[in-house]
């Protein structure tokens, strides 16, 4: 059985914009091409926003924090939308979950 993760070693990935086809592929892929495994996911569209929530376990990640989230936000302007990524722990810290 694999061992859960620690808070620090997990992330909440936020996305949000105006619905449009490969939002959620270009999203998946660039998580899976840098080795992040998404444990959770919800995404919703209301009134054509497009709202995506994740729960990801960066342990196997072949890059740094700073480079995911950079790479996030390159694909963010590209698809225009808005990523937020945050460590878990500090998530937690901010919003008090």
């Amino acid at each position: 059985m694999a061992q859960e993760p620690a808070p620090n070693d997990r992330a909440i990935l936020v996305v949000l914009g105006s619905d449009r086809p490969g939002i959620v592929a270009g999203v998946t892929a660039e998580l899976a091409n840098h080795g992040v495994n998404i444990l959770d996911i919800s995404q919703t569209i209301l009134q054509g926003i497009f709202t995506m929530t994740m729960l990801v376990d960066l342990r196997s990640m072949d890059v740094d924090f700073e480079e995911l989230h950079a790479a996030l936000q390159k694909l963010a302007r590209e698809v225009g939308v808005q990523v937020t990524l945050q460590r878990e722990d500090l998530f937690k810290l901010m919003y008090r979950l």
